[in-house]
């Protein structure tokens, strides 16, 4: 873990209820953050030069977050835990380490659907679970998720392991759109149609492309999409050979996966803690988390970095992922029967 304080660089964030305090401290705010990128740096600053609150930020693993949030109880300083997922995010709710928080400005800005149902947490950027192909060697490519499980990818398709929190999330929704018989039959699908077990990450199932080795994968959309921005070892100067297609869409529509955050169960600045939150569905963060880092934004209406408008326009699934969340026990179940390691 690293702890990073008060971080530092101008810039103006217009957003209701933040205006830029010309230096006079506002207090603080102490975040726990798994989110590892270097260009959320610019998040912090921005809101520290329209608030004058000092960031204060603790940086890990999103297990190890947790389990140190519960070990601290009420002693905790943290006010903020970020994190890549539904699934952590739920983690965290079902720990006890999140609390609910009413904002008006949340509330309006980040669809219901990507909210926690009792307001512990809120997703503020999403990337998609979409299929990524072999241009050449694949005519016929999947359309749907359910495709994936057709015996006539058989040897052809990668994937990350069954532990892996995106995995994890995917399979909670087919589960909560087909149930759980029908989710275990198109995992013992796939699993028969695997190119080569589980490994490495999804940059590494993209390059599985380029190397030949795998035709058909799943990764999310900011990992290609970096490619497009800026140079990716082994995957951007061969990137015009791989092919991609959002499931579903004429059905549920592509799976989001969710970045996002809540208030601390003990947050010894609430209000600031709340204040940031509000920042981070602001239109100036949003655009960031796009430019930034290759993401989706959560809050309608935002504009689109050119490397993510680059993938195209997509139905998204907006089944709610509170309900989603909720099944993520019976996907990590499913992924032990069928074998899938």
């Amino acid at each position: 873990m690293t702890l990073k304080t008060g971080l530092g660089a101008a810039a103006l964030v217009a957003l209701a209820g933040l205006t830029p305090t010309a230096g006079i401290a506002q207090g603080e705010v102490n975040i726990y953050s798994s989110r590892h990128y270097d260009t959320d740096e610019r998040l912090y600053s921005d809101f520290e030069d329209a608030t004058g609150i000092t960031i204060n930020r603790i940086e890990g693993n999103a297990d190890e977050l947790i389990a140190r949030m519960q070990a601290e109880g009420r002693n905790s300083p943290a006010d903020i835990l970020l994190t890549v997922d539904t699934s952590r995010l739920e983690r965290a709710k079902d720990a006890g380490v999140l609390q609910p928080i009413e904002s008006a400005v949340l509330e309006a800005r980040v669809p219901g659907y990507l909210q926690d149902a009792e307001n512990e947490w809120f997703g503020f950027s999403q990337r998609s679970r979409i299929i990524f192909y072999d241009k050449q060697d694949v005519t016929e490519p999947p359309a749907t998720y359910q495709d994936l499980a057709d015996p006539k990818y058989k040897g052809q398709v990668c994937i990350r392991s069954g532990t892996n929190a995106y995995m994890q999330t995917l399979l909670a929704a087919l589960v909560e759109h087909m149930g759980e018989e029908a989710a275990r039959d198109w995992a013992a699908g796939v699993v028969a149609n695997f190119a080569r077990d589980p490994q490495g990450g999804d940059t590494d199932q993209l390059r599985g492309i380029v190397s030949g080795e795998c035709d058909v994968v799943l990764s999310n959309t900011y990992y290609f999409a970096r490619a497009i921005r800026t140079e990716v070892d082994g995957l951007s100067d061969s990137r015009d050979m791989i092919g991609w297609v959002f499931p579903n869409q004429d059905s549920t529509g592509a799976h989001m996966n969710l970045s996002g955050g809540g208030v601390a169960a003990h947050a010894p600045n609430k209000e600031n803690a709340i204040k940031f939150l509000e920042y981070l569905a602001s239109d100036q963060a949003q655009k960031y988390f796009s430019a930034g880092n290759d993401e989706y934004p959560a809050v309608p209406g935002v504009g689109l970095s050119p490397s993510v408008a680059e993938l195209g326009f997509f139905k998204p699934d907006d089944v709610n992922l509170s309900a989603v969340a909720k099944q993520i026990p019976t996907a990590q179940k499913i992924f032990n029967e069928v074998g899938w390691k």
